[in-house]
């Protein structure tokens, strides 16, 4: 009679939470199925995507130069107009001083395709010289396009495998419900869309890369995910943020099998054999290797450029590193810390390799890099935001506080770009979806201490308090530069914060493990 009491409570207490799943905010979209609900949810996503595409982008109208918009034009220019040997040489026919290419093959070859489709239906889009500076209205719309397109051939699917394969089992209603809300986190991202449609870049394509990498390894297809990380490398360096992730959760779990050395090996092959492919055109000569390589570490712009929220930068208010060293021991410095500060990740890993710790383990390698490696951009905040949101259904408040911070730490980019609505209505958006009711198991807030609402309600306040001091104030002419450091120390206080929290919660992971197997054991 027990059993059966207990039967009918459990039958009764699944059909309440299923029911819990349809009435909910999500119910109505995650009854219909995978398929759909991931096809709303995009078609949304690419509507914003779309009207964030309608306001300016980097350096529209601002001569001689302009900005990433007309970098990203000139080299689809250059590669459809000349020899791929050409394409990193200076000479008369490629200047490197204006905006010379500055990324691996790969988004060579992306511009090379991107300008063949300009070239389809406006051939003066990328005429070799005459079209420097080229803005018109169908230019950017067909420009704009190849970011759209970009998105849902590589993002888009990349999401969908991993989110497939990071919900597979989530079947009741409530579980469904927060699949649907971890997609619409993974694309309804403000930071990326903000860059990419608003700012102009191409992230989405490595990034996409990188998700489809991540979902590889959780689904144990371990030689795709080398071949797809190598794939996201070769198209933007700074993908090596994962590096570190990526070779010690790998290498952990080859160490675990029996013949280590062979399964290093194969996964060693796909790796240099995805090189060897992209970089096929520039392995003729070794002087040719060399000047592509060169291109790919600007060690002469410094050790970092305008007001990033990272270390070099925020501390130079104090000490001033370009005065004080030359270039070499910068490079070194920062070298050790970058490394020392991803370590204790890279160990945890190789130690004790799991899929929840590789996660963690991306985002404890990422912001190690954004905060003290050489010649970081505002825009590199995209790195360590992509395994915040990977990781956004285990801990939501994470990818909140990292979403806001990153948010406001490129704000003074931003505002320079015109892109100041778009701006403040993504960050509308994603507050109104982030507060979407999910299942309580998920959506509390990850802090122990009392204190913790008193800090976040003051950190809150300088948030808002930062934004409009910006907006309405006028910085003393003695520091043109005031209200755009204040911001960068801020967000950089912050930054340090979350990857001390993300480092301990990596290792309290293990422990956490330990503590379920000896559980085990007792039953």
């Amino acid at each position: 009679m027990e059993k059966k009491k207990a039967k009918k409570t459990a039958h009764v207490g699944d059909a309440a939470r299923a029911g819990a799943g349809a009435d909910a905010p999500w119910g109505w979209l995650t009854n219909r199925g995978v398929v759909p609900t991931f096809s709303l949810i995009s078609l949304f996503g690419l509507l914003v995507r779309a009207a964030v595409s309608l306001h300016p982008y980097s350096g529209a109208g601002t001569p001689p130069k302009y900005g990433d918009f007309e970098a990203q034009r000139h080299w689809m220019e250059i590669t459809v107009n000349l020899p791929a040997r050409d394409w990193y040489v200076n000479g008369t026919l490629n200047d490197l001083a204006y905006w010379g290419l500055d990324y691996p093959p790969l988004t060579a070859y992306q511009s090379y395709v991107h300008g063949l489709f300009l070239k389809l239906f406006d051939p003066d889009a990328v005429a070799l010289f005459a079209s420097r500076g080229y803005e018109t209205y169908f230019s950017k719309l067909l420009m704009r396009w190849t970011v759209l397109s970009s998105d849902v051939m590589v993002f888009f699917p990349a999401v969908f495998y991993f989110w497939i394969v990071y919900n597979r089992g989530r079947s009741r209603g409530g579980e469904r419900c927060d699949a649907a809300w971890h997609v619409a986190m993974l694309l309804i991202n403000p930071c990326l869309i903000l860059i990419d449609h608003g700012h102009f870049q191409y992230n989405c394509i490595s990034l996409g890369l990188t998700v489809g990498a991540v979902a590889a390894v959780l689904s144990q297809k371990d030689l795709i995910a080398c071949a797809l990380f190598s794939l996201a490398l070769n198209h933007k360096q700074m993908s090596a943020y994962f590096a570190p992730a990526f070779f010690s959760h790998l290498l952990g779990k080859c160490l675990r099998r029996k013949n280590p050395f062979f399964e290093v090996s194969r996964l060693g092959l796909v790796v240099m054999g995805t090189f060897a492919v992209v970089w096929l055109p520039y392995l003729y000569s070794t002087d040719a290797l060399l000047q592509v390589l060169s291109r790919l570490a600007p060690f002469e712009r410094g050790i970092y450029e305008d007001y990033v929220a990272n270390f070099w930068c925020a501390t130079s208010v104090l000490i001033k590193w370009k005065r004080l060293f030359l270039t070499p021991k910068l490079k070194l410095f920062s070298f050790i810390m970058t490394v020392s500060t991803c370590l204790p990740s890279m160990i945890h890993q190789m130690s004790s390799p799991s899929s929840q710790g590789f996660l963690y383990g991306l985002l404890n390698s990422s912001l190690p890099f954004y905060l003290f490696s050489f010649q970081v951009h505002e825009k590199s905040i995209l790195l360590p935001l992509l395994p915040a949101s990977l990781l956004a259904l285990d801990n939501p408040s994470l990818y909140k506080w990292l979403t806001h911070y990153g948010l406001l730490s490129m704000f003074p980019l931003l505002h320079r770009d015109g892109l100041l609505l778009p701006y403040i209505t993504l960050n509308a958006l994603y507050f109104l979806l982030y507060h979407v009711p999910r299942d309580k198991r998920v959506s509390k807030v990850t802090g122990s201490s009392a204190a913790y609402p008193i800090l976040s309600a003051f950190s809150v306040c300088c948030y808002f308090g930062l934004h409009l001091i910006y907006l309405t104030m006028h910085p003393p002419e003695k520091y043109p530069f005031l209200f755009e450091a204040l911001i960068m120390i801020f967000c950089f206080f912050h930054f340090a914060l979350l990857a001390i929290y993300t480092n301990k919660k990596q290792w309290t992971l293990s422990k956490h493990s330990m503590l379920l197997n000896k559980e085990k054991k007792l039953i």
